[in-house]
């Protein structure tokens, strides 16, 4: 069974680190980039808050009896699966976590413009995820 106060404390937590991010992407870019904390800071908050809906998917996943997942994005697969999201936010945060594997693993150079492009553009999938288990929990 799903642990309602485990996932909440993990949505909060999504919820702060988006929020922290939302932020810092209201800087102009020459500040961000002429700030030697700001990317780096604004690099940690993405993946903590891509990991934190990770975490949430297999908590429910474990606690659902659901197939395992093969790997971080295939989570949101197995949650689709389930039907605890539909297909095109499961799609959404799909690449977010190969991004946050990007991010952690530097596969390669990751592009300063790019974090913050993908910040200031793609934090509301993570914010439509929270409220969908969040609803689903209520």
């Amino acid at each position: 069974m799903v642990d309602p106060g485990r996932v909440a404390a993990l949505l909060e937590r999504v919820g702060a680190e988006v929020k922290a991010i939302r932020q810092s992407t209201e800087r102009p870019d020459e500040d961000l980039h002429s700030d030697n904390d700001a990317l780096p800071a604004m690099k940690y908050r993405l993946v903590v808050a891509i990991e934190t809906t990770i975490d949430i998917a297999d908590h429910i996943i474990a606690s659902e009896g659901m197939r395992p997942a093969q790997s971080f994005a295939d989570s949101f697969a197995a949650l689709e699966e389930g039907g605890w999201v539909d297909g095109d936010l499961a799609g959404a945060l799909q690449e977010a976590a190969r991004f946050r594997n990007l991010l952690v693993h530097q596969y390669a150079d990751v592009d300063d413009d790019r974090v913050v492009e993908t910040a200031r553009t793609r934090l509301n999938d993570l914010e439509t995820y929270c409220t969908t288990i969040a609803r689903r929990l209520a």
